[in-house]
């Protein structure tokens, strides 16, 4: 497929991005949407911008809880969004790592974040350009993922951005294009900016807050 038929989307991470920062969420009354996360997947929705969810569940791993409750989690995602009207276009989740207790989970790969697999594999899937999408998270390796992968990096200050961009942010040589006080507002640039590169202009420089 050339890469004038692909398409631009907006990554997400789960946790702290999506919903609550719960740490390890391994009963699903744990799981909960936050504020305006579904208006914002919904938005994406109607502008055609596909959603994708790259998730790091290493607690699979850890042995701290089983396939069928993160299946459960992500039905309930996808209920509380479809309650709003809203959807995704893909869940993509790393269940490894390398010093997991579950052997079959025990590996170094590609898919954790910050390495790009997740990212790569939802590409060629689902037929995205990598070069125009976004990733938006609330942890650096959320933003390191998407530069590796050749997306925009956008950090979010819900879950542990606050903390990120205050003690983390500042070690770091690789910067958001974007900060968003939530997923909303950063749904609400991305969508400014693809317009505008659907329009036929260069996209504008993307290094700025959307709110102090």
């Amino acid at each position: 497929m050339t890469n004038s038929k692909l398409r631009p989307a907006v990554f997400l991470d789960r946790d702290g991005t999506i919903n609550e920062q719960m740490g390890y969420i391994n009963h699903l009354s744990r799981f909960m949407l936050l504020p305006g996360a579904a208006q914002a997947v919904r938005r994406l929705n109607e502008e055609g911008i596909p959603a994708v969810v790259v998730t790091n569940q290493s607690g699979l791993a850890r042995g701290y809880f089983p396939p069928s409750l993160l299946e459960a989690v992500h039905a309930e995602m996808e209920r509380l969004l479809a309650a709003e009207g809203a959807r995704l276009d893909g869940i993509y989740v790393c269940p490894h790592h390398p010093e997991a207790k579950v052997a079959e989970h025990r590996m170094a790969c590609r898919c954790r974040k910050p390495l790009p697999g997740l990212l790569e594999q939802a590409a060629a899937e689902l037929h995205l350009d990598l070069a125009r999408s976004f990733m938006v998270g609330d942890r650096w390796s959320d933003l390191e993922c998407g530069i590796q992968a050749g997306a925009a990096p956008v950090l979010v200050l819900t879950g542990y951005g606050r903390g990120e961009l205050e003690f983390v942010g500042p070690q770091k040589k690789n910067q958001p294009v974007l900060i968003a006080e939530n997923l909303s507002e950063a749904a609400e640039r991305i969508i400014q900016l693809l317009r505008h590169e659907r329009s036929g202009q260069r996209r504008p420089c993307l290094l700025q807050r959307i709110k102090n």
